[in-house]
């Protein structure tokens, strides 16, 4: 069966031959540049990564297409890097690498001791309210990056052939980007004492997000290659470790409906594509929300947040819902368990999640950089093995 039939009957919830597979198909189901290269050299597999980084600034890499072919992963993903030509901007200081992305923030790494980039500033940071803030900043100018978006999707395109296919988004969440422009700290206050602004701020963002997904579904109508695309994904993290973000009453009335919208206008360009939306975190309450909002697909599949058993999640949104990640937990067993408690874990969750598809294995996020290369063969290795219908 070729991935993109394997992945369409499971996006339609019937059982393909196997398991779908993907890694690297997400800037969030992929693998860290060191791990990517010490579990190639642990079986003398090519360590050859595209040189032009998925995204640098969680150092995600995306393995050439020999190696993706070697390690059978069904999808290929087609979209603008986190930082388009990032390989032009970055600048480097001894051990510090830093970069400035589109919306001002400065990010940096000391590749000495750092896994990934840290970000440094927050441009809306000192204004005394949001609300006066947005008087002085506006979204990136996306005009000023098309032609080298345009130009990644021609290549990435060449890359394609019989494999699922997965148009990704361009950059954070509605949450995330508030906080990486306001801070932290000033962000949450802003919920409290300016809603108003969070609200003109999130506005302000799905606006930008309509714009990048036009750009890229014109040129894919342009190409005559829309009938490819079977997934188009987007993301926010609207949860945390033991709850939502923040009151699941106020995600649903602000945050959920701009995706909604956002969703409605792809899928009304894109008939037949599907809608995949990556949050962390227990958001079990919120599930139901965003399958009435239009949501297909959910990633990452956090079980080891509260209230996300994957028995119940299956049970109870199976029938809407396919469940991309949660292969194995990245945070402890795949990073500090042995071998054999890696192909427990992948057997145990293949069981409970695999029956009647609608299951897309991958990890619960991307795969970091303390990942011993033993643990993911491992799992690799039952997959293969176990992952058959």
């Amino acid at each position: 069966m070729k991935s993109f039939e394997r992945l369409n009957k499971t996006l339609n919830h019937t059982e393909p031959d196997r398991i779908p597979y993907d890694l690297g198909g997400t800037t969030v189901t992929g693998i860290n540049k060191k791990a990517f290269i010490k579990a190639m050299e642990f079986r003398g597999i090519s360590t050859e990564y595209d040189s032009k980084e998925i995204d640098p600034i969680q150092q995600i890499v995306t393995p050439v297409e020999d190696t993706l072919k070697l390690l059978r992963s069904d999808i290929r993903r087609i979209g603008s890097r986190r930082i388009p030509g990032f390989e032009k901007v970055v600048k480097r200081n001894g051990s510090i690498w830093e970069v400035t992305d589109d919306w001002n923030c400065l990010w940096k790494m000391d590749e000495s001791k750092d896994f990934y980039y840290n970000q440094y500033t927050y441009p809306l940071e000192a204004f005394a309210s949001l609300s006066e803030a947005l008087t002085h900043y506006k979204a990136p100018d996306l005009s000023k990056q098309e032609k080298t978006i345009l130009d990644d999707l021609a290549e990435q395109i060449n890359y394609i052939s019989d494999y699922g296919v997965l148009a990704d988004r361009n950059c954070a969440g509605l949450t995330e980007i508030s906080l990486r422009v306001r801070g932290y700290e000033q962000w949450f206050l802003d919920t409290v004492i300016d809603p108003a602004g969070v609200e003109k701020l999130f506005e302000i963002l799905i606006e930008y997000k309509t714009i990048y997904w036009d750009l890229v579904i014109d040129w894919l109508i342009s190409n005559n290659y829309q009938n490819r695309v079977s997934v188009v994904a987007e993301c926010d993290d609207l949860g945390t470790q033991s709850s939502t973000l923040l009151e699941p009453g106020f995600i649903r009335e602000t945050i959920i409906p701009l995706f909604g919208k956002l969703w409605s206008h792809i899928k009304r360009r894109l008939p037949g594509v599907k809608i995949f939306m990556h949050t962390c975190g227990s958001v079990r309450v919120l599930l139901p929300d965003l399958i009435e909002a239009g949501l297909d697909i959910y990633n990452p599949v956090q079980f080891s947040a509260a209230d996300m058993d994957l028995k119940g999640l299956k049970r109870d949104f199976g029938k809407d819902l396919v469940f991309w990640g949660g292969g194995v937990n990245t945070q402890s067993t795949l990073r500090t368990g042995s071998p054999e408690q890696v192909r427990d874990e992948v057997k145990k969750i293949m069981d409970i999640m695999a029956p009647g598809g609608g299951f897309v294995f991958s990890t619960v996020h991307n795969i970091q950089e303390d990942v011993p290369p033993e643990n993911f063969w491992a799992m690799w290795d039952t997959l293969m093995e176990y992952g058959k219908y």
